[in-house]
């Protein structure tokens, strides 16, 4: 029989043993992370490619809903009659200007003369009346009475833009345990020239930038159960991870139903969110939104002239929803490379996959036939947390609360400066890199966030280099 001491002398040395072996090799299939649909490339049009197993007769379709993606809309009346109704309020007339290369927007530089691809909401506090019930039920939010649920920083002549958006940034310092300091930026925007007059006085603002493109029929394909399995608001397990999903309106259905899109999942079908876009973003009406976004203070805006109704014919939709669900997801880089695997064991040892969930399988039904029945790798849960104080915007959005945001998916985010040029991250950019947006993770995820602080260099850079290889 062994002496206690010569156990636990055996004990230590496994346990080091342990610590010291080297990580797992990459799961099969893992550089896939979007199935038989992933795609190869990984230049600067990474994300502006079509599903892998489209057919050639369905990448004509792809083609044509890209065209009205990617080409401006313009003024009404014109000749050009596909394209045109723009305004007479927007922030941007086309698509790709905001998701740049169908990928991430940025916030704007100092002094520029738009938000670019950022854009920022607008709402006020509920007042407990049936009329603000109401509008919380259809909008999720109860829109600033003069300017709406979402400023325009541009216009059609003769018509005002309702304002300009600038943002500033603090410094919030954070320090490593081995003594690294970091200097996050903590943003504050000024909204200046408003050109219908003041404010409601407890206006809420919330700053976004437009998130990459890629995926997201696949993130519609995944049966609600699964995302549901994830979901712990009464955190039963007692890790801290809650997950709660958001239940907002669909326009076209006429009822409540699961969210999936958006930084608070406030849009629960890539139609909807399409349809959306067009109206808040380019000042564009559809059928499933068929009224102009002009207030009733907005007479200027009112009485412009429109190209037809509905501006963005049913035809359009369809060709562009098809596009917006066959953006291909790029496959993943260095899969086996040491660092990368190490840097996955430090992701899954401080919990990050508790929110950023890495696999589903998407539905045997999914709208379309290259999307069923594939095994994706999002890193999300598409479920909204509780992120802190930090990264709290006080406003509220269907039942997510103004602490609370939807898990951002991760793939494809090793490629943002290739695709994009930059590196911001977080619902309004705030973030310049990858570390920085870990930083500001809180709440929920205060507990992954320390366990990061406590990772020296080397780990760190093996952290990073596994989520740049995603």
């Amino acid at each position: 029989m062994l002496h206690p001491l010569r156990l636990c002398a055996l004990a230590l040395a496994f346990s080091l043993a342990a610590c010291n072996q080297a990580p797992p090799p990459a799961e099969p299939g893992e550089a896939l992370s979007a199935g038989a649909t992933t795609v190869g490339q990984r230049d600067h049009n990474a994300f502006s490619l079509p599903s892998a197993n489209l057919a050639p007769s369905r990448r004509l379709d792809f083609a044509v809903g890209n065209s009205f993606f990617r080409n401006p809309w313009v003024i009404a009346p014109t000749t050009t009659i596909a394209r045109d109704g723009l305004g007479p309020l927007f922030n941007t007339n086309a698509c790709q200007n905001c998701h740049i290369k169908d990928g991430r927007g940025h916030p704007p530089a100092a002094n520029a003369s738009s938000a670019a691809s950022m854009l920022v909401r607008l709402s006020i506090p509920a007042d407990g009346s049936s009329a603000h019930r109401e509008l919380l039920q259809r909008n999720g939010v109860v829109p600033e009475p003069v300017y709406g649920g979402q400023l325009q920083d541009m216009s059609n002549p003769g018509v005002a833009p309702e304002g300009k958006v600038r943002v500033s940034y603090s410094s919030v310092p954070v320090t490593f345990a081995d003594g690294t300091r970091v200097e996050l930026r903590q943003p504050q925007l000024q909204i200046s020239n408003l050109g219908y007059g003041p404010m409601h006085p407890d206006a809420l603002f919330s700053a976004r930038i437009a998130p990459p493109m890629i995926g997201l029929g696949l993130l519609e394909a995944i049966p609600e159960s699964a995302l549901l399995a994830h979901a712990d608001p009464d955190d039963r397990d007692g890790d801290g991870i809650r997950g709660v999903a958001n239940r907002v309106w669909d326009d076209a259905r006429g009822t409540t139903v699961l969210g999936r899109f958006g930084w608070k999942a406030g849009q629960p079908s890539l139609n909807q969110q399409n349809a959306h876009a067009f109206a808040n973003d380019m000042g564009l009406t559809s059928s499933l939104l068929p009224q102009d976004n002009c207030s009733a203070a907005q007479t200027d805006c009112r009485s412009a002239v429109n190209g037809g109704a509905p501006e963005v014919s049913d035809t359009i939709m369809a060709s562009v929803l098809f596009y917006t669900r066959n953006l291909a997801v790029p496959a993943r880089r260095a899969v086996n490379d040491l660092a990368v695997r190490q840097g996955k064991q430090l992701f899954n040892q401080a919990g990050c996959q508790k929110c950023h969930v890495p696999s589903f399988t998407t539905a045997t039904d999914a709208a379309e036939p290259e999307l069923a029945n594939q095994t994706i790798r999002p890193y999300s849960d598409l479920l909204l947390h509780d992120m802190g104080d930090g990264l709290a915007d006080g406003r509220s959005e269907f039942q997510a609360s103004g602490r609370q945001w939807r898990t951002a998916p991760l793939w494809g985010i090793g490629l943002t400066d290739t695709v994009n040029g930059h590196t911001q991250f977080l619902h309004d950019g705030r973030a310049r890199n990858l570390l920085e947006a870990i930083l500001w993770h809180g709440g929920e995820a205060e507990a992954a966030k320390q366990q990061v602080l406590t990772y020296d260099a080397e780990q760190r850079s093996t952290l990073l280099a596994f989520l740049n290889s995603l």
